[in-house]
């Protein structure tokens, strides 16, 4: 029996945590050991990690859930509401309501860089890093990715998407542009046209155009904390981190290796591995490895 087989049956628990003064929204599945995991984005919500991801509940209680602002944890939120000290919080408060001392996390993405940043502010609160195609961890590194991302795009393409992201629908946050718009921007990193619009699909599953808005101005605000800071430069601070870490990137992903190389090479206990023949969506395009590499890393 498969472990996606398995995990078909196991009950799914979904609720909402308080911290401060949001609420966010949780979805838990399996049991053991807690796995926070940490969608990107960051203007998505946890929807499109799953079912795949789910195959990790054989060897951990997965713990999802939507950051402030987000899918279901936009009630009353606004962007002014959201920092990353914020964010920071909020981990810690999801923490709490655990009942552990110390939690394994697990992000994509931006929810790479969102593990990243909590890990180097509580060392002493995670006891695994997993980073799936994690976001740039210096401005530097930002600006390479951006750079390299233009380059990966066709001139058609790239005209194609500045036309969506001018138009009316998509500044009016209208799901089916935002559709279109995704499918370009997720081309070269995910070659199957059927499979990139199933992923793309997830992305907007819990929003309305005033929460895309909403979730769109998040990612203006935690951007300008962040890649977009001259300064910025997490690598530094990953040095004194002591907790195990793995890092899986795709071969194909549109990050650069470079990016996954540098954060392994500062973590002083990390595993980089390259998922062969995928792009940044490692967990759909091959579940059954990543679920070996993330619970064999769990389970030591």
């Amino acid at each position: 029996m498969s472990s996606a087989a398995g995990t078909d049956r196991l009950p799914v628990r979904e609720g909402y945590t308080r911290a401060g003064g949001a609420r966010l929204f949780t979805r838990v599945i399996g049991s053991g050991s807690p796995l926070l995991v940490l969608h990107g984005g960051p203007d998505f919500d946890h929807a499109y990690l799953v079912p795949e991801l789910d195959q990790l509940a054989a060897h951990a209680r997965l713990v999802y859930y939507d950051q402030r602002g987000r899918g279901r944890s936009a009630l009353g939120v606004r962007p002014n509401d959201v920092s990353m000290a914020s964010e920071i919080a909020d981990l810690e408060a999801l923490r709490r309501s655990l009942g552990v001392e110390a939690v394994a996390v697990l992000g994509h993405s931006w929810g790479g860089l969102l593990a990243m940043e909590y890990a180097t502010r509580h060392p002493d609160r995670v006891t695994h890093l997993v980073l799936l195609s994690p976001a740039p961890a210096s401005h530097h590194d930002w600006t390479g990715f951006r750079e390299s991302l233009q380059a990966m795009h066709g001139p058609g393409d790239v005209e194609r998407m500045r036309e969506i992201a001018g138009g009316e629908a998509f500044r009016s946050g209208d799901i089916e542009a935002e559709a279109e718009y995704y499918r370009l921007h997720f081309r070269p990193t995910v070659r199957d046209a059927h499979l990139c619009a199933r992923i793309v699909a997830r992305l907007r599953l819990h929003f309305d155009p005033a929460g895309v808005l909403l979730a769109r101005a998040i990612e203006d605000r935690l951007y300008a904390e962040t890649s977009d800071v001259a300064g910025y430069n997490l690598l530094s601070l990953l040095a004194g981190l002591d907790a195990p870490a793995l890092v899986l990137h795709g071969e194909h992903d549109f990050i650069p290796l470079a990016v996954p190389r540098h954060i392994a090479a500062a973590l002083p206990r990390a595993t980089l591995t390259i998922v062969p023949d995928v792009g940044h969506f490692s967990f759909v395009e091959r579940p059954d490895l990543v679920e070996h590499e993330v619970s064999r890393f769990l389970e030591g």
